[in-house]
C-alpha cells in the first residue's frame, strides 16, 4: 500500500550532511554517540508520524508520498531542506541589547534575538554580528529513512500525536468507542486541550470526543502515613 497525504507511519532515520556524509539528526542512539550529537536525556527509536504535518522535514515528507513502506535514501537540495543562507539574516546588533539581558556575546555562542536563535560570528566595538540562518542553511542533505509500517489502529494514531506534542512518557490514553481519554503527567490549559482535540479530530475523525485528566501524584511507600 502506497502512502498518501495524512497517513500514520512508523519510521526511523538518519540525516547527514550530502558532502561529508556527517551525521546531523537521528533516532538510532548510538548512531547519536558515534555522531557526538548525543543529549543526555533525549528520547531515541521509532517514531509516529503524520504526513503532511510537518512532523519531519515538509519536502521529505512529500518525498515519501506515493512509496511503499521500505528503506529509501532521499536527498533534498538545500533550498528544500533546511533554506538557502540569506544575507538578510545576518545582522549587526547592539551590543548593549546582550549586556541589558546579562548576557556577554561571545564568538560562537547561542543567543535568541527576538525570539529567533542565533550564533555570535564577531563582536567589534559594542557591535555584535549574528547570523540568524539555521545552523544547516545552504547544506545539500541526505535521508536514510526507514517505514516500518503504516499505522491503522486508532489508538496507536492517537498515542504517536500525544508523543510528538507533549513527548514520549509524558501521556498515555485510552479509547473507549470514540472517546480518547488522555491521562498527562503535567498541566494542560483548557484553551490548549480546546486546539489540541480538534487537530486530533482532524486527522483521527473516528475520534468524536477527547477528555483530559491529570495523573494522580505517587506517594514514595517511605512517605506514605501509616496507622
Amino acid at each position: 500500500m502506497a502512502i498518501k497525504e495524512n497517513d500514520f507511519i512508523e519510521v526511523d532515520y538518519n540525516g547527514k550532511l550530502q558532502e561529508d556524509s556527517v551525521v546531523f539528526d537521528t533516532t538510532n542512539e548510538q548512531v547519536a554517540k558515534d555522531s557526538g550529537i548525543y543529549q543526555e536525556g533525549q528520547k531515541f527509536g521509532k517514531v509516529i508520524i503524520c504526513i503532511g504535518e510537518d512532523h519531519i522535514l515538509k519536502n521529505l515528507e512529500k518525498q515519501l508520498i506515493g512509496k511503499e513502506p521500505g528503506k529509501h535514501t532521499i536527498p533534498l537540495k538545500a533550498e528544500d531542506a533546511f533554506g538557502k543562507k540569506s544575507a538578510k539574516m545576518v545582522q549587526l546588533i547592539s551590543a548593549a541589547k546582550f549586556t541589558k539581558e546579562g548576557i556577554q556575546p561571545q564568538v560562537g555562542l547561542q543567543v535568541n534575538v527576538d525570539g529567533m536563535f542565533g550564533i555570535v560570528r564577531s563582536v567589534t566595538g559594542g557591535r555584535v554580528l549574528v547570523d540568524l540562518n539555521h545552523p544547516l542553511a545552504g547544506k545539500d542533505v541526505v535521508y536514510d529513512i526507514n517505514v516500518f509500517r503504516i499505522i491503522t489502529d486508532v489508538k496507536e494514531k492517537a498515542q504517536g500525536l500525544l508523543d510528538l506534542q507533549f513527548g514520549q512518557g509524558a501521556t498515555s490514553s485510552e479509547l473507549k468507542e470514540d472517546e480518547l481519554n488522555v491521562t498527562l503527567n503535567f498541566d494542560l490549559p483548557e484553551d490548549y486541550q480546546g486546539k489540541f482535540t480538534e487537530k486530533i479530530q482532524e486527522l483521527i475523525p473516528e475520534v468524536k470526543k477527547v477528555s483530559y485528566s491529570k495523573q494522580a501524584s505517587q506517594v514514595p511507600a517511605s512517605e506514605a502515613k501509616t496507622e
